[in-house]
C-alpha cells in the first residue's frame, strides 16, 4: 500500500512538471510571436523550441525553473535568424531577437493581456 501511494505522488509530480513545462512553452510562443509582430518581421515555423532547463532562485526566495527557448524569424522571407527567450517561472528575464522588440515592450504586452 505505501508503494502505491509513493507511485501516485511521483505520478502527480511528473504531471505537474509536464503541465508547467507546457505552460512555459505556450508563454514563450506568445512572447516570440508578439516580438516578431512588434518588429514587423516574419515568425518562422510558428513554434518555439526548448533549449535549456536549470534550477534558479526566484525573487521570492524559492527554487524555480529557468527555461530557455529558441525561435526563428526572417526579415524578408529569404533569410533565417534565431531568437532566444529565457523565462524564470513565468517571467521573461532575457530576450535576444528582432532588434525593435525588447524585454520591457514584451512585458508591456503581457500587462495588456492580463
Amino acid at each position: 500500500m505505501p508503494s502505491l501511494i509513493l507511485l501516485m505522488i511521483a505520478g502527480a509530480a511528473v504531471f505537474a512538471f509536464w503541465n508547467a513545462s507546457r505552460a512555459a512553452a505556450e508563454r514563450a510562443e506568445i512572447l516570440g510571436r508578439n516580438a516578431c509582430k512588434a518588429a514587423d518581421v516574419q515568425w518562422l515555423d510558428q513554434s518555439v523550441h526548448g533549449t535549456g532547463l536549470r534550477l534558479r532562485r526566484l525573487p521570492s526566495g524559492w527554487l524555480g525553473f529557468e527555461r530557455s527557448f529558441r525561435f526563428d524569424y526572417s526579415y524578408d522571407g529569404t533569410d533565417r535568424h534565431s531568437g532566444r527567450l529565457v523565462l524564470l517561472g513565468d517571467q521573461l528575464i532575457a530576450f535576444t531577437g528582432p532588434s525593435v522588440a525588447s524585454v520591457s515592450s514584451l512585458q508591456d504586452v503581457r500587462a495588456q493581456r492580463d
